[in-house]
């Protein structure tokens, strides 16, 4: 049974009001949750240098100098990338940064065979394409009054490349278990998803997506009601901020709209 258009056009008019009002902060808040996974692991780097340093070491047998490197290398890449990103200082250089050590952890700590891991941080990059895009778009709107010639190419590459990336996390939350419940929120979820991923009223998808994600976050993941000395605060506390960090990106994909390469655009043509 396929809902009725009023309804979806109904949703879209709620969308497009919560999206006119928050105009002015949904960028900032995109960049604050965007960042945040790179926040935090540039702070855990930080506070726990010393294990930091010892896992690598261990894991590589590198020695201590390496080891060392390596830390430093996080922490300054990821927290200088963060104030880059959300003081829009230099974002393009700044993404790279971030993007450098997405790239450097997959390889160091060995997420390149496992597929969930793999999964997420090819989001994360994805979400990273999304910013550069809203910088792009930032930097055509001072000079919207100089004629263009015809589209900004790059910019909708981008956020084709970040829309189709970012659909990656929601993969990782599908459980494929037998309970009504779960059968219910892997659907729905795994509808909006390809919605986003094809640019199909693209910000009413990703805005429900956000709200999803977000329920979902803070049910699997709640790091704070697990006691400091257990070694699952850690896991749950890395997987809240990764989602966070999709969620931003999200909420980017919300700001932009889907660019040029989505059928919302097509749409427009006939």
């Amino acid at each position: 049974m396929q809902i009725p258009n009023e309804y979806v056009s109904t949703a879209e008019d709620v969308a497009d009001q919560v999206i006119r009002k928050g105009k002015n902060v949904l960028p900032t808040v995109a960049r604050l949750c965007l960042i945040s996974t790179f926040l935090e692991d540039g702070l855990r780097m930080w506070f726990q240098w010393s294990e930091q340093r010892d896992y690598m070491d261990m894991s590589w047998g590198c020695g201590k100098f390496l080891a060392t490197m390596f830390v430093i290398i996080n922490l300054l890449g990821q927290l200088g990338g963060c104030v880059m990103v959300l003081g829009r200082l230099k974002v393009d250089i700044a993404c790279g940064i971030l993007f450098f050590i997405v790239v450097l952890q997959t390889f160091a700590y060995s997420i390149l065979w496992d597929m969930q891991f793999l999964l997420r941080n090819l989001a994360l990059i994805g979400a990273l394409l999304l910013v550069v895009a809203e910088a792009r778009a930032e930097g055509r709107s001072l000079f919207a009054g100089v004629p263009s010639l015809g589209e900004n190419k790059p910019k909708t590459y981008l956020q084709l490349a970040g829309r189709i990336l970012l659909a990656f996390m929601f993969i990782t939350l599908l459980r494929f278990e037998i309970s009504f419940l779960q059968i219910v929120q892997d659907l729905l979820g795994s509808i909006l998803m390809i919605l986003v991923t094809v640019g199909y009223r693209t910000k009413l998808s990703a805005l429900m997506l956000v709200l999803v994600l977000s329920v979902l976050n803070l049910y699997h993941n709640a790091w704070w009601a697990v006691p400091s000395y257990k070694p699952l605060r850690d896991f749950l506390k890395y997987d809240f901020f990764q989602t966070l960090s999709v969620i931003g990106g999200l909420l980017m994909i919300v700001y932009l709209g889907p660019g040029g390469v989505s059928m919302d655009e097509h749409k427009k043509k006939w």
